[in-house]
């Protein structure tokens, strides 16, 4: 039996190429085909004997997975798992029940409480191993794209039709929480709620003031998957509203073109050669552009492009 499985403690960090499952169960020496299982197929492998110590086993290592008993003396499967989903560091990590509770409301309470798959015992280590992947794997893509807006400078949050929030990036949680005001846990706070209200379509914009600087922009990006909203969190850096109204403008390729040698002090003749087209052609195009950025001047759009185009 590995060194993970025949020790309690965690001596050392698991090799980073290896995905980690925690076995909790509070008779692990059970599960030995199943943990055998597990490290043939390339796991790092493991084990908690109780609720308790699972817990302080995830504040030294992060899992990719836990399988979990159901039933065990102490803090119950149930209950661990609620603590796990109640940790914004562990919410995303997927926890599939292991137990021999097969009755209905055993099931309901295991997916209730923040489970994502649910077999019961005695175990098929082939099966629990195909279930492992699966959910082990698309947690690791939900968490690499979650990953991917934050390293955007975006922060994503999604709210149910109650304004409570169903999810939320790691950088939305920071931003969130400069926000606190008491609204309560889940809730979404006070001052960002007005944008579910401006209007029902997509890309309503507003400026929320933080009590750091800079201000946060919060845009509403309509309705995505079970009736839950999407809102788009950016802090409003110097230049990023130039930006964002360039990006909502919706300039055709063209119309960029123009733009960009405008700001670059170019005239109307200068861009016309440039671009091989008449001046009265590049004429046109900038009352687009004027409309559509909603300036009425040169000046005016070389500014907001100076900066934000090539």
């Amino acid at each position: 039996m590995s060194p993970e499985l025949a020790s309690p403690t965690l001596s050392a960090q698991p090799p980073a190429d290896r995905p980690v499952v925690l076995v909790v169960d509070d008779a692990p020496s059970s599960l030995g085909v199943l943990c055998d299982t597990l490290e043939s197929a390339g796991y790092t492998v493991l084990v908690a004997g109780d609720g308790e110590t699972a817990l302080q086993r995830l504040e030294l290592v992060t899992p990719d997975a836990i399988l979990l008993d159901g039933l065990m003396p102490g803090l119950s499967g149930f209950d661990t798992c609620r603590r796990i989903k109640e940790t914004p560091a562990w919410a995303h990590v997927p926890v599939i029940f292991m137990t021999g509770l097969s009755e209905t409301s055993n099931v309901v309470e295991g997916f209730a409480c923040g489970g994502v798959d649910y077999v019961v015992k005695p175990l098929r280590a082939q099966e629990v191993l195909a279930r492992l992947h699966t959910h082990a794997r698309n947690a690791r893509i939900t968490r690499m794209a979650r990953d991917a807006v934050d390293v955007a400078g975006l922060g994503v949050v999604f709210v149910d039709a109650l304004g409570r929030i169903a999810w939320r990036s790691p950088q939305a949680a920071v931003w969130l929480q400069a926000l606190d005001d008491g609204s309560g846990a889940g809730q979404l706070p006070i001052a960002l709620r007005a944008v579910l209200d401006v209007a029902l379509e997509a890309d309503s914009t507003q400026v929320v003031h933080t009590r750091t600087d800079p201000p946060l922009s919060v845009r509403n990006m309509g309705t995505a998957m079970l009736g839950e909203t999407m809102l788009l969190l950016e802090l409003q850096r110097e230049g990023t509203l130039a930006s964002s109204r360039l990006a909502h403008a919706a300039l055709t390729p063209r119309e960029t073109e123009v733009l960009s040698w405008l700001a670059k002090g170019k005239t109307n003749r200068d861009i016309a050669e440039i671009l091989g087209m008449s001046p009265r052609t590049v004429n046109k195009h900038l009352e687009h552009v004027f409309e559509k950025l909603g300036v009425e001047t040169r000046a005016a759009a070389a500014a907001l492009a100076s900066g934000h185009l090539p």
